[in-house]
């Protein structure tokens, strides 16, 4: 019996440590990838625009000061503390959910990735650089549509597993 109880242990963190590096993982892929097209927008196209699908998606670089939408623009400590204790909050929000479907995973890896990205952006530069442009939207970039993705993909989940908890 206590051979089983050992075993069930083992595996069970072999699982946390999956999910938490396969978190991990997405978050960094979302951080690389949107801090080399950043540097590579500012370095080549800072302050310009140019269609990428003429009348629909554009890249125009800018340097956002505020928040999305530009609310409580200027207040870039402020935003940082924001920042710092919406991750601190969400990564206990990981770990008290403790789930281990990718669904949730990546989602979370998503979420953690934007949030880190436009950090590392207000520490070092004091703004967030933006260049994803619709034109019927504001400016924005891969790490703020990551952080939308994976927040809707979150609370889907969430549904899904609460319709799934009243079937049972």
């Amino acid at each position: 019996m206590l051979g089983i109880v050992k075993n069930v242990k083992r595996n069970l963190k072999k699982k946390i440590k999956y999910s938490t590096a396969i978190v991990w993982l997405v978050a960094a892929i979302v951080f690389f990838l949107d801090f080399v097209i950043k540097r590579y927008l500012v370095n080549n196209f800072c302050f310009q625009s140019f269609p990428v699908i003429k009348n629909i998606l554009y890249i125009t670089v800018v340097f956002n000061r505020g928040a999305a939408f530009g609310i409580l623009k200027g207040n870039t400590a402020l935003l940082i503390i924001i920042s710092v204790v919406f991750i601190l909050v969400f990564l206990v929000f990981m770990k008290k959910e403790n789930k281990k479907n990718l669904f949730f995973i990546i989602a979370c890896g998503l979420v953690l990735g934007g949030a880190l990205s436009n950090l590392l952006d207000r520490v070092f530069l004091g703004f967030v650089i933006d260049y994803i442009d619709l034109r019927w939207w504001p400016v924005f970039n891969l790490s703020d549509s990551c952080i939308s993705v994976g927040i809707a993909l979150l609370f889907l989940e969430a549904v899904v597993s609460s319709k799934k908890k009243t079937i049972t």
